[in-house]
């Protein structure tokens, strides 16, 4: 969606547009609410400010809709899509990390009570592996932290993927 069309829709569909990208009430309506922005990049800011901090009930609530970590959403919404797309670094096929990955998350959410969250757009299945491997050292509150950031860069880069800014032609003209 351009971004011209995202500042001028209702609300109410401005919400339906941003709750795939993060299904945390206050982080959608506050957005919705802040229309319109000047550009892309205003909006990915305000985005960005608006995700600081998450309570703990709103990181809970936005973490029952991801999937572990190796395993594929097979559900059609526009979430899932958007999470199989992330994953796409990590090979279905390559038994070893698919394994290791399946032992770490199970061990993961043994210790934390959740499933492990990382931004896994832009990241090998081998980063994503060393980095779950990593967070299992560290204590609840400093996983807290790192869950929360996690939460804030697939959001915006769910946002990003989801709104555009007009292309403009050499002429100067809008592009459709």
């Amino acid at each position: 969606m351009q971004l011209e069309v995202f500042n001028s829709v209702d609300r109410a569909d401005a919400i339906d547009v941003l709750r795939p990208c993060l299904d945390i009430q206050r982080w959608v309506e506050h957005i919705a609410d802040a229309r319109p922005f000047s550009d892309l990049d205003s909006l990915l800011d305000f985005a960005g400010e608006t995700a600081e901090p998450f309570t703990s009930d709103e990181v809970a609530a936005a973490m029952a809709h991801h999937p572990r970590i190796g395993e594929r959403p097979k559900a059609q919404t526009t979430e899932a899509a958007m999470s199989r797309s992330e994953q796409a670094g990590v090979d279905p096929g390559d038994d070893g990390v698919v394994t290791a990955l399946a032992e770490g998350n199970r061990e993961y959410e043994a210790k934390f009570g959740r499933v492990f969250l990382i931004r896994a757009a832009g990241r090998t299945a081998n980063e994503i592996l060393a980095s779950l491997q990593e967070r299992l050292s560290h204590t609840a509150e400093e996983e807290d932290v790192i869950v929360a950031g996690q939460l804030r860069e697939i959001a915006v880069l769910r946002l990003a993927g989801v709104i555009s800014e007009a292309s403009v032609s050499s002429e100067g003209v809008p592009n459709p």
